[in-house]
């Protein structure tokens, strides 16, 4: 198994959708790329820790490539937008890729270079690229968050 680590705005539609994708074995949602320790979410969202919104994901390579997980991740926000995402704002929800290894920093470099020459923006793409440091996991509320209020969702309309 491998690890890799996404900002792209709120972490619960990160999480979403690569919980989809064969050969996810696990994801998790929470912060990264701050220099505050053991930040909460209140922390992170006054907007003083320097941290990223980010979902952690485990995956099996043999399944799924990193190149695939790239993919995912630049279909599911717009990585022009500096510092947010639709009406979410503020540098906990910018867009980032943490590496974990030389071979993703180069396949992740590789590929926003091959999207800004795409033309498929008209802006240019402001996607970070750094490396993976502390994570810290968010609240078990926000874990699997949309699972859950689906879950709830279901529950609530059998029960009528």
């Amino acid at each position: 198994m491998e690890t890799a680590t996404f900002g792209a705005g709120c972490f619960w539609k990160i999480e979403e959708a690569f919980r989809q994708l064969k050969g996810v074995s696990e994801t998790s949602v929470g912060y990264m790329g701050g220099h505050f320790a053991n930040p909460s979410y209140l922390d992170v969202l006054s907007r003083i820790t320097g941290h990223a919104e980010v979902a952690q994901v485990m995956y099996d390579p043999e399944k799924v490539s990193y190149l695939e997980l790239l993919a995912v991740f630049w279909s599911i926000h717009d990585p022009t937008q500096l510092n947010r995402q639709g009406a979410d704002k503020g540098e906990q929800y910018r867009s980032v890729i943490f590496y974990h290894s030389s071979q993703q920093e180069r396949e992740a470099r590789a590929s926003k270079g091959k999207l800004q020459q795409s033309g498929r923006f008209d802006r240019e793409i402001v996607t970070q690229i750094k490396p993976a440091s502390e994570y810290y996991l968010a609240r078990e509320s926000d874990q699997q968050y949309l699972e859950k209020k689906k879950r709830s969702l279901i529950n609530t309309s059998n029960q009528i």
